[in-house]
């Protein structure tokens, strides 16, 4: 949806979760849909020409092993069975396994997402071990930490972007340079009006009410300075717990949307956001068919596509079109 608001013509996708592929494809209608692992996708030898002469490619390989409200470092290298697919999976690799599809495919320029919680900690050197791939697959590449509220999107979302661009084509693009070696150049700083929660509030038939258990028990005792449930529970029980728990209060953004649907309540009514509500947040239109999937999960999952769109934007600005020309 990003890049189509942006102008691209988007002809294809890979997935592996045979639910959100049956969703994307009812909404997009992509011309070439592969509903295949990755790591297999990347082997295949028979695929349309098109795919070869692509502007961009772009990923977001599933990132739960990096976000800082997971375990982190505690489930790096484990093969675990994920929601994504329901497939066994080794997730802190298929950032690797997608580099191999660019290095197959030689796009012009390759863009790939993932959570701000890669830049944190031990987490470094794997954006060290992403340069190095990326090296050896034929790109140049940068990366930039962008936050979704200054980019026209209701939610602080932040978010990494890696940007890269195939060797042969660096020379006509910006660049900047460190006392060893010259890296592409792009700006995605963004200074958007921020837009806060009043703007997406939308009470209607389709509200849906918390449980009346504990939540509800912290959520009556909340004070304005509040930003999670954890600062309530801590003063008022002496616990620290639930903070990833956020309230959604009328005059500020909406915290980062997730997957889990009991993550956010609102401050001033002990209800969790709607659908209406949940795609303004996440910038979805506001008829997309979720069809029998959960819209949060959906919504929670993906980039916003004003997010996605403002890169993509910046990146043909800057760079596509100078190649192009």
């Amino acid at each position: 949806m990003g890049y189509k608001l942006a102008g691209f013509d988007v002809i294809g996708c890979n997935e592996i979760d045979p639910r959100m592929n049956k969703v994307y494809v009812a909404n997009h209608h992509p011309r070439l849909n592969y509903l295949a692992p990755i790591q297999e996708f990347k082997l295949r030898k028979d695929l349309p020409a098109e795919l070869y002469n692509l502007d961009i490619l772009d990923g977001s390989p599933p990132c739960s092993s990096f976000s800082v409200a997971g375990n982190r470092d505690e489930d790096w290298g484990k093969e675990k069975k994920f929601r994504e697919g329901q497939a066994m999976q080794v997730l802190d690799t298929l950032f690797f396994d997608f580099i191999d599809l660019a290095k197959e495919l030689q796009p012009k320029i390759v863009i790939a997402e993932n959570v701000k919680g890669l830049l944190i900690g031990e987490a470094i050197s794997y954006v060290r071990r992403i340069y190095e791939e990326f090296d050896k697959a034929g790109y140049k590449v940068c990366h930039t930490l962008c936050n979704a509220s200054l980019m026209g999107v209701p939610q602080r979302r932040e978010r990494v972007f890696f940007t890269a661009i195939r060797k042969d084509l660096f020379d006509y693009i910006p660049q900047r340079c460190d006392l060893f070696e010259s890296y592409p150049d792009i700006d995605l700083t963004f200074n958007e009006e921020p837009i806060i929660f009043a703007d997406c509030y939308q009470p209607g038939v389709d509200d849906r009410p918390a449980s009346k258990g504990k939540m509800s028990e912290y959520w009556q005792k909340r004070k304005p300075e509040d930003a999670n449930f954890r600062d309530t529970i801590t003063r008022e029980w002496g616990q620290d717990k639930c903070f990833n728990n956020y309230y959604l209060k009328h005059d500020e953004v909406s915290p980062t949307l997730t997957s889990n649907s009991d993550v956010l309540y609102l401050f001033d009514e002990y209800r969790k956001p709607n659908q209406s509500e949940v795609c303004c947040i996440s910038t979805f239109p506001q008829d997309y068919d979720f069809m029998t999937e959960p819209y949060y999960y959906i919504c929670g999952m993906s980039v916003p596509p004003v997010m996605m769109a403002q890169v993509a934007s910046r990146v043909y600005d800057q760079w596509l079109s100078k190649i192009n020309k």
